[in-house]
């Protein structure tokens, strides 16, 4: 709150301490949550006088700071350490983090193998896209051939660089391999952030039925503070639309992204994505006009 003229007794007689304890009392009563915490306000200024005066001089201390003055990159810090998912590519340490991703997700933490295994890989099709059907969440049956081509690839070329189409435009994502888990942050976080940005989509392959059925089945986690199971889908197409294409020049761009990153256009990618029929739900307005 903005701090007021100097005011003694702010809360009655003999409860003030000094000028910064009166105004600063009186700034926070102009907080619209002053009434949830009056009660510890007032305990903490009976109770421990010079705790509260010290606590008011540092909020008149705050206000004296020039303007534009921040401490943003603390505060990111801060609520990173309070609810830090798993690392992208980073960090994998923990069973499972706050932020709802799971380490060493297996098929069998989802799916009983040994009993599907009796059944054809039309049937496990069936029973895999009608589990997650009822969830939020992305899920896919992707053929063995077109599973080898994406992790041969995956394997010369770990990352890449996807758009995600926006009302006003196109917000940039990274994508980047680390075993058969494709793990998505955006492109801010990564520049912000480095090797640390959180993971805030990971795409889970599983290839334990691959030789014996022929299928890899994919699911995935999110982080649904930043992304909706609408931009999580577009995300997954893109992966198979830059890795498992047939077309030269599309997984050329990938190509380029990893060995000539100087030569890298992002708006190819747009280009490519329009191209495809992806971004074209939500083209912005700007891209319309130009063509």
């Amino acid at each position: 709150g903005m701090l007021a003229p100097p005011a003694r007794g702010v809360l009655g007689p003999g409860t003030g301490t000094g000028p910064a304890a009166g105004a600063g009392e009186a700034a926070l009563e102009e907080n619209p949550f002053y009434g949830k915490y009056r009660h510890k306000i007032q305990e903490l200024r009976r109770s421990n006088p010079d705790v509260f005066e010290s606590r008011m001089e540092k909020r008149s201390e705050v206000k004296k700071q020039p303007v534009g003055h921040s401490k943003q990159g603390e505060f990111i810090r801060c609520m990173e350490e309070k609810a830090r998912p798993i690392f992208f590519a980073e960090g994998l340490g923990s069973k499972a983090s706050k932020g709802g991703f799971t380490k060493d997700k297996t098929l069998d933490s989802i799916l009983n193998v040994e009993m599907v295994k009796e059944k054809s890989a039309e049937e496990i099709t069936q029973i895999w896209n009608q589990y997650f059907s009822a969830k939020d969440t992305v899920y896919a049956v992707i053929p063995a051939d077109k599973f080898d081509l994406m992790w041969k690839r995956a394997q010369n070329c770990p990352s890449f660089l996807y758009a995600l189409p926006r009302k006003e435009g196109y917000e940039f994502f990274v994508g980047q391999w680390s075993g058969t888990e494709l793990h998505f942050t955006s492109l801010i976080n990564v520049q912000t952030q480095g090797e640390t940005a959180p993971s805030q989509l990971i795409l889970y392959h599983y290839p334990d039925l691959q030789k014996e059925k022929g299928i890899v089945l994919m699911t995935a986690e999110m982080d649904s503070k930043f992304l909706v199971v609408h931009d999580a889908q577009c995300l997954a197409n893109q992966v198979q639309l830059f890795y498992a294409t047939d077309r030269s020049e599309t997984y050329g761009l990938v190509e380029t992204f990893n060995h000539r990153s100087s030569e890298f256009k992002y708006m190819a990618v747009i280009a490519e994505l329009e191209q495809s029929g992806l971004g074209r739900e939500l083209r912005p307005r700007q891209a319309s006009d130009k063509s």
